[in-house]
């Protein structure tokens, strides 16, 4: 008879041990435990964080931001080069300087008229002044009576304070200012030339170092949706900008306006089309006050404001979500308080970015699984 054998024993008890300490055989996994979550206070925190880090660090990520907004637009006119042989830094360096060509050329063409309102505008403001003095009337008559009435009540005069205040002209200051302004659109252009020509090299190594081929796949289809939604926004929102400006332009010259003047307001009118609300809100002020100065009868005064305001609510409430279909709706509620929260920002650029950066922030919610809700709360 074989001795039994300790270390089998010990083995064995071991073994048992395990058994009844942990899971049986064929039982189901345990489950992990859940995941923390981050109190709401950490949540306003960090959201805290992350503005003031956007604030503080503008003049470093708004050249970077454009720069790769504008290499976004110009990437599909890229491609259509290289299927014609083109090589990427040939196709970059003609994409970049048309634009460019572009921009001067639309400049010094507005250069004039833009001139000649400048100049003429102190004169027509001094012509404006009784006009405007007649419709201020009843709100200053009624100004006094309340001011009279609170005198009374208050039983003596109250004594008007006035805050002077005095602003020290810094002569020094274009000296430091446009330096600067002129290094950022270099930075700009520079950009978005390198973008252009290593933006897709880089891209490829970057998705190189995900881990997972469904990782690589779920970035590269939110990368090229991105590409491609964005710039067919930003192309039919051009077209869309330069008919409007023609139209009213048009108008415009039909309303006795010269030809260069006019032309100037319809391009005003198509650039301020890019700002949602701001933009058109601006341009009514503007067209309104250019009616009264350049015409004398009330009807013809507001024609110019009227015919903006007309072509405007045509164009947001028919044109473009036909246009774009619903997929680049956005509610109206998210696109004032984006614009607000970006203009607050980074100013004029901020107004620029935000329908772009909200577009791109609910397609990439969109594609990612438990984010759909938020995605569609941005509709």
């Amino acid at each position: 008879m074989n001795a039994p054998d300790p270390a089998g024993l010990a083995a064995g008890a071991d073994t048992s041990a395990g058994l009844d300490a942990g899971t049986s055989v064929g039982a189901a996994p345990v489950a992990p435990p859940p995941r923390p979550r981050s109190s709401p206070a950490a949540l306003v925190l960090a959201l805290l964080a992350v503005g003031f880090t956007l604030w503080a660090t503008q003049e470093l990520l708004l050249p970077i931001l454009l720069a790769a907004f504008f290499a976004l637009i110009g990437n599909p006119i890229l491609r259509g080069l290289r299927r014609l042989y083109v090589p990427r830094f040939l196709g970059a360096t003609a994409v970049l300087s048309g634009g460019i060509a572009t921009a001067i050329l639309l400049g010094s063409f507005l250069a004039d008229p833009a001139g000649d309102l400048v100049r003429q505008l102190p004169r027509e403001m001094r012509q404006l002044a009784p006009k405007l003095r007649e419709v201020v009337k009843p709100v200053q008559e009624a100004k006094k009576g309340a001011e009279n009435i609170a005198r009374v009540a208050g039983g003596e005069d109250a004594g008007a304070v006035k805050v002077v205040r005095t602003e020290v002209n810094d002569p020094y200051r274009a000296l430091t200012t446009t330096p600067r302004m002129i290094a950022s659109v270099l930075a700009v252009v520079l950009l978005t030339f390198f973008f252009m020509v290593y933006g897709d090299g880089l891209q490829r190594k970057a998705l190189a170092l995900l881990p997972g081929t469904q990782q690589k796949r779920l970035t590269v289809d939110i990368l090229q949706s991105i590409e491609r939604e964005i710039s067919r926004y930003v192309l039919t929102i051009t077209v869309i900008n330069a008919l409007l400006g023609l139209l009213y332009a048009g108008i415009l010259l039909a309303l006795g306006l010269p030809m260069p003047e006019a032309l100037m307001w319809g391009t005003l009118a198509g650039l301020l089309n890019y700002a949602p609300f701001v933009g058109p809100l601006i341009g009514v002020a503007a067209t309104l006050l250019m009616g009264f100065v350049r015409f004398d009868a009330p009807l013809e005064a507001l024609s110019p404001a009227g015919a903006y305001l007309l072509l405007h609510a045509l164009e947001s409430q028919l044109v473009t979500p036909i246009v774009l279909g619903r997929r680049m709706a956005l509610s109206p509620l998210i696109l004032i308080l984006g614009l607000m929260v970006f203009g607050w920002l980074w100013g004029i650029v901020g107004l620029l970015l935000a329908v772009p950066l909200l577009v791109c922030t609910k397609l990439v919610l969109e594609r990612l699984d438990g984010m759909e809700a938020w995605a569609r709360l941005l509709e």
